[in-house]
Order: structure tokens, then sequence, then C-alpha cells
């Protein structure tokens, strides 16, 4: 029978959550890292075994970790300060400045656009990491401020892919409330080149050649705080998440707004229909079902928790023209808590399974689509993101 691994990031340390294919009997291995935000942790698709994970702390700056043997031990490939030609450096600071368009490696104080502006431009974090779909030691990394870096030698050195602040849109691009920080990145299974990228608040992008070049993606987004509403760059985008079916079919958890997208970006329509609020940070698609999709609707964007205080699980098994609430086993009074951008993903498991953690610690799992709901572990730090691996 097969197994799943849950890879939890913590405000305080990371933790490897296993159980059979029945997900009903959890062993809980951690805190790893302990006091240290892990921002994010995700394993291979290639290499069960390899997993990496994003390390960071105001004091001592930013590592990347991996595990060869499934979370057990770690190491940081790089050393503790990690540096290359073309990355960033790591370990000491996490407030360096590196000037990319001279590809020197040098930290400077500024960045120059290739508009020919000045903007700065400081490495603060690593948001978002997503290994190769096809290679164990390729990995992506969304940084803050927002940049993309590739690692092809398992994250011993990086490399930005420059083509994306190069577009020109750059001094258009604003921070969101938690920084300008790159945290989506969404791989094409059938076009090794296509990749999608989300940044708060500059809104999605996409390239077709493997990061040489990028366009964005944001016709059919309107927000009205902004001068234009229906501006090429500048939507606060929150999540996006591809069907593992149809890779062209996409959606999106905006500011505000529930958005689908048909063809591969180019589009999008608003399919919030009858949520109470369309609100939120996180989004997933059902592993075998293309038209399934899921959101965790919170009050707003100054009240981070969910509507009524009950947490709901919302479901729509109509790509978005309906939807209905999901609340057996999770509280329904009094609950205050907020699930955040990278807190939620599905198994592949013939009965998929959907996980999802809080910022109050929790972390629910439903082994049959979301019908039903059980703590894996409770009061854990408040958790930053969720990922599974399915294990043969």
């Amino acid at each position: 029978m097969s197994k799943v691994r849950v890879l939890v990031g913590t405000r305080k340390g990371a933790f490897v959550l296993t159980a059979d294919g029945k997900r009903r009997n959890w062993d809980v291995a951690g805190p790893f890292f302990a006091g240290w935000e892990v921002y994010h942790m995700k394993g291979s698709p290639v290499n069960p075994d390899r997993i990496y994970v994003s390390q960071t702390s105001g004091w001592f700056g930013q590592i990347i970790q991996r595990s060869d043997d499934g979370g057990k031990t770690w190491n940081a490939p790089g050393g503790g300060q990690q540096k290359s030609p073309q990355g960033w450096p790591m370990g000491e600071s996490n407030r360096f400045v590196y000037d990319t368009s001279a590809e020197t490696g040098k930290p400077l104080t500024t960045h120059q656009w290739y508009d020919g502006t000045q903007h700065p431009w400081e490495f603060k974090r690593v948001w978002h990491l997503e290994p190769s779909l096809t290679d164990s030691e390729a990995v992506y990394a969304g940084v803050e401020d927002a940049a993309l870096f590739h690692s092809k030698d398992g994250a011993h050195s990086w490399q930005e892919l420059p083509g994306l602040r190069g577009h020109g849109t750059g001094p258009d691009w604003q921070p969101g409330a938690g920084g300008m920080c790159l945290h989506t990145i969404v791989l094409d299974p059938d076009d090794p080149g296509r990749i999608y990228i989300a940044i708060s608040a500059a809104g999605a992008f996409r390239t077709d050649n493997g990061g040489a070049s990028w366009k964005p993606i944001n016709k059919g987004l309107i927000s009205p705080f902004m001068p234009k509403p229906d501006a090429e760059v500048g939507h606060c985008v929150h999540h996006i998440a591809m069907s593992p079916r149809r890779p062209g079919m996409l959606f999106m958890q905006k500011h505000w707004d529930v958005m689908r997208s048909d063809d591969a970006g180019d589009s999008w329509r608003e399919v919030s229909g009858n949520l109470p609020t369309d609100f939120g940070f996180v989004i997933d698609v059902h592993a075998h079902e293309p038209e399934t999709i899921y959101v965790a609707p919170i009050k707003s964007d100054s009240e981070h928790f969910p509507l009524d205080g009950k947490l709901q699980v919302w479901r729509s098994r109509s790509g978005g023209n309906e939807w209905e609430a999901l609340t057996d086993g999770l509280p329904q009074a009094n609950c205050y808590v907020n699930v955040l951008r990278d807190a939620m993903c599905v198994d592949r498991l013939e009965d998929c399974g959907i996980y999802f953690g809080t910022t109050g610690g929790q972390v629910y799992v439903s082994p049959d689509s979301g019908d039903h709901w059980t703590p894996i572990v409770r009061d854990l730090p408040a958790v930053l993101s969720v990922e599974v691996q399915t294990l043969p």
C-alpha cells in the first residue's frame, strides 16, 4: 500500500508527518530547525527521499536545507554562507543587495532595471521552493524582493533567471502586506519550458522558453484599489494552482476574487460563485478531477479569520460555478485562525487526500476529497506551508 509524507513548515521549525494510504495513524517527527521560520519545504517528484527546505531567521539569514533520506537527516548544500557567481548570498544576513544585471556577484546598493532606471533590490528570504518534475538535482526558488532563481546541482549554487526582472514592468511592482514576494511557482508537466509564477503585488507571469523571457498573464483581473483597475501588472495575486490532469487549466485566489483560466493564463474569468466571501490566500485542485477545486475563505483583507468564526473549506465540483462548504470535523464556533497561501495540498492516491494547516498550529487531513476532516496534529507553531509526497 502506498504511503504519504506530509511536510509542514512553521514559524518555529519543520515537521514531517507520515502515514499509510489509509491516512489514519500518523507518526510525527520534529521539530527540525527548531526556532527558525520554515517558509516552505517540498519534496522532489523524482526522488522520494529528496526534500528541500527554506530555513529563515531575521538574525541569521537564509539557509537552504536538503535531506536525501526522507527527512531523517539534513545538510546545507552551499554551507553556512551560500554564494555563487550569479546567485544570492545566504547565511549571515538576510538583507543583501545583489546586482544581477552586471552578473558580477558583488553586493551593491541598487539594482539597475533593464529600462535604465535605478531601483533598490534586497534579498530577504526564500518564500517558495519548487523541485523539477524530471530532475532531482534541479530546483527553483522564489524570493523576496521578487525574483526567480534556479539551481541545477541540488541547491549547491544558484543562478537568477533574469528575464523576469528584465521584463520592463518591474518599476510598477509593489510590495503586498507581506512584502514583494515571488510566492508561487507552477511547472507545466507537458511543456518543460513553461513556468508560471505569481508575485504580490505584481500579478501572474508565464515563460514558454525556460525563463529567458516572460509575459504578464493578468487579462481579466480587476483590482479596484489600483489607479487603472485592469492594468497589465500590479495585481495582488495570492496563489495559483494547476489541474494535474489538464495543465492548461489554472485557478487563482486573488486578493479578492477566485479566478479561472482555460487558456494557460492568457485570460481569466471570475468563478467566485456563491462563496460567502471570496477573500483568501490558498487554492488547490483535486488530483484526478480537473473541475474540482478547493479554497479556504476568510472574512476580509483586514480580518484574517474565518467568517463567523467557522473554519470551512469550500469545494466546487464544477470549476467554480457552484460551491459547497466542507465542515465535517472542523470547528464551527470561536475559530479565528488563517490558512496561508502554501498551507494546502493534495495527494495523488486514488481516494484523493486534502491537507491544510492553520496559523493556530493545526494540520487537518481529509482522506475522502474533503467530505470528512480529522486533525493529524494540534498545537504546532503557526503553520506556513503544507506539502505532501505520495510514496511507494
